[in-house]
Parts: C-alpha cells; sequence; structure tokens
C-alpha cells in the first residue's frame, strides 16, 4: 500500500519527528511505501509533492494540532491518530489501513 502521513505535535519537537520514524520503520516491516511530512517547529519539513499525494491509497495524520494544508489531501482517505499512538502503535494503525 502507498502511504502518505504526517505527522505533528503542539511543540513540534521531539514526538513529531519520533512518530514519523516509528510510521516509517512500521511501513517498512510490514511492506508498505511512505512518505511522511512533519509539521514541527521548523515548520513543514520533508513536503509532500503533490505527486506524492496523488499516488497515495490513503493519508496518515498523527498530529495533536491542525494539520496545515489539509485541503491538499481531499481525494484520499484520511485516518486521523494521535501522535502517541503513532509512536506506541504504529503496525497496529498501518495494519488497519488494509482491508
Amino acid at each position: 500500500m502507498r502511504i502518505v502521513a504526517v505527522t505533528a505535535c503542539p511543540t513540534g519537537i521531539a514526538h513529531t519527528y519520533m512518530a514519523a520514524e516509528r510510521l516509517e520503520k512500521a511501513a517498512r516491516r510490514l511492506g508498505h511505501t511512505i512518505k511522511v511530512e512533519t509539521q514541527g517547529a521548523m515548520g513543514i519539513e520533508n513536503g509532500l509533492s503533490a505527486a506524492d499525494i496523488a499516488a497515495a491509497e490513503v493519508a496518515v495524520f498523527a498530529a495533536g494540532i491542525a494539520v496545515r494544508d489539509r485541503e491538499r489531501f481531499a481525494a484520499l482517505r484520511i485516518v486521523e491518530v494521535s501522535v502517541q499512538d503513532a509512536i506506541k502503535d504504529p503496525e497496529r494503525i498501518l495494519g488497519a489501513l488494509v482491508g
């Protein structure tokens, strides 16, 4: 499955990047392709292109704040989870996408 994700937390420091890393590792273990955009204290990093979004089958928002430029994902199924859930159990989140 091709997945795009956005991670963002209120302070935009550690948890934003921890969630991104955990989702990326879980996706590889489960055989998915994922690209993750972080929206943190440094602004948007690893920004998803229009082509990235168009090629995806689903978007995962692991966020404790509003995702910036959310309208980019209007054509996709969006799954919203907490940043903590993405850190603690990314396999469950990504495993639930199939089906």
